[in-house]
């Protein structure tokens, strides 16, 4: 036991220190990074951000040297399904890209902001401290190159290493502490308005210094959007392009996922409680195969959205179990072999077998309604996403589908009351939960920017379409049903893609 403890502690761990009394913002971090790592042009692992602050004559202009953080408590690596992220024993943060799917959940999880998808290999990458060099017994190449020694690598158990002294007798500091990671790469004499990533707030038109960042597909615009963000008068002058991870097709495959729960969930609820069937056709064939189709679009999306589709077995046959990615990957697979074993009885002829199914189907189908919360909640780096109702309301909006699905497919022959019934039960409480988004505080800025963003910004057109729309299919559920189920599904898409995007559109670096 001594022997094995003493090795413990001799393990290097390794850290870095940014020492911004010595930065002179070069950009020789960046190229050196860039050469070594062969990092495409578009993309960085490394970079300076510039912030001004002040009014002319009395100015200053800070610097940050932003990064990967290799944090200790590392949410790209809990969240990865494939463990293509992944922590080496001495505390390095590294990446394999022959199992990357290109998910992006790593880069949701990021609080940093310090991963990204190659363009050329799809996959994704990040500052690894220039493992590779430091396995053989050289430094990073950031910190060969840099010219003022304002970068130090070292190891954190080494009493003797210029990092462990530093880090140890001096005042440094981390980026965002709230978020509880615990990082390793830490800042000695860095200004909080280029710590925050919310302290300094945009350039007027967009103009950065010696650029214009433009508009790039799914652009996270940097800094405040408002003027009055610091006590200090701080404006960003120079950053980099930021891209959100998730696009239209994570907002979709919400939608159709509540779809496929609720279209099987309604008519079991409802069945349980002696106000529809077990028989007929509604139950035994068009709510199965009505969730099935919901099912399949959800992972025809999913699949879809991987930077490599062609891998995305490896989620069930190379799991890393920590994922909701994963997790959610066995969920709805087992879901859809109870849907298809439901259906399998149906054209059996052997319909009576299939209520038993329902003490599985339950669990099964609320667990493919709600799982996408705990998702979203791996996602550190999004507050918005944070809330612990975010399960109870994707479970109301599975509800609210379901119920909206089952009108459309009764039309017909008349929709039962029970079915509208729920449906405006639904309707309304889903409606109540996305007002409060609206109407109520947020505990951290970035989940108030982003819940902005949703009501008053980027996806207030959508959020204030979905909201009287709902509000209408509620009022004439009764009176035109199939009109009112359309209304609602409609206004649903809309609210969902109006909260995924909005959680994104916060700045993290």
């Amino acid at each position: 036991m001594t022997t094995t403890t003493t090795e413990a502690a001799s393990a290097p761990v390794w850290a870095k220190v940014i020492d911004h009394t010595r930065c002179i913002g070069c950009h020789a971090c960046t190229t050196a990074c860039k050469s070594e790592n062969e990092v495409p042009l578009s993309v960085t692992r490394t970079y300076v951000k510039y912030v001004d602050t002040g009014f002319f004559p009395n100015t200053r202009r800070s610097f940050q040297v932003t990064r990967c953080n290799q944090c200790e408590d590392a949410p790209c690596v809990a969240a990865c399904p494939t463990a293509a992220m992944h922590q080496r024993p001495d505390g390095i943060v590294d990446f394999d890209k022959s199992i990357c799917i290109g998910c992006k959940a790593c880069i949701a999880a990021c609080p940093y902001d310090a991963i990204f998808i190659n363009p050329e290999d799809h996959s994704a990458e990040k500052c690894n401290f220039c493992a590779h060099r430091l396995d053989v017994g050289l430094e990073p190449a950031c910190v060969v190159v840099c010219p003022s020694e304002a970068l130090l690598v070292g190891d954190m158990n080494d009493p003797l290493s210029k990092v462990s002294q530093i880090v140890h007798r001096d005042a440094v500091t981390v980026r965002r502490p709230e978020k509880e990671t615990r990082p390793k790469v830490f800042y000695k004499g860095a200004d909080q308005v280029t710590l925050d990533p919310l302290a300094a707030r945009r350039p007027d038109g967009g103009l950065f210094m010696w650029s214009e960042q433009g508009d790039v597909s799914h652009q996270v615009h940097s800094g405040h959007p408002g003027p009055n963000n610091s006590s200090a008068a701080a404006v960003l002058s120079y950053d980099v392009i930021h891209r959100a991870p998730w696009d239209w097709r994570v907002s979709a495959y919400t939608f159709t996922k509540s779809i496929a729960a609720g279209a099987y969930l309604v008519p079991l609820l409802l069945g349980w409680l002696g106000l529809l069937p077990f028989t007929g056709e509604l139950w035994g064939l068009h709510a199965p195969l009505a969730a099935m189709i919901g099912l399949t679009v959800t992972g025809a999306l999913l699949v879809w959205d991987l930077e490599h589709p062609e891998r995305f077995w490896m989620v069930l046959f190379k799991p890393q179990w920590r994922s909701w990615l994963v997790r959610g990957g066995f969920i709805i697979t087992a879901y859809g072999g109870l849907l298809a074993a439901h259906l399998a009885m149906t054209f059996l002829g052997r319909g009576d077998l299939t209520p038993a199914l329902g003490w599985a189907g339950a669990p099964l189908a609320v667990m493919t309604a709600i799982y996408t919360a705990y998702l979203f909640a791996q996602a550190r780096a999004r507050d918005l996403w944070q809330s612990p109702l975010l399960p109870a309301h994707l479970l109301i909006q599975a509800l609210l589908a379901g119920a909206g699905v089952t009108m459309l497919i009764t039309a017909g022959s008349g929709v039962p009351t029970s079915v509208t019934g729920l449906f405006q039960v639904a309707l309304a409480v889903h409606l109540a939960m996305a007002l409060g988004e609206a109407s109520m505080g947020h505990p951290t800025a970035h989940a108030r920017l982003a819940a902005r963003a949703m009501t008053h910004g980027a996806y207030a057109h959508l959020f204030w379409i979905a909201i009287p729309l709902g509000v209408v299919a509620l009022i004439f559920a009764a009176a035109t049903p199939v009109i009112a189920a359309g209304a609602a599904l409609l206004s649903l898409l809309m609210y969902e893609h109006a909260f995924v995007q909005a959680g994104q559109s916060v700045p993290l670096a």
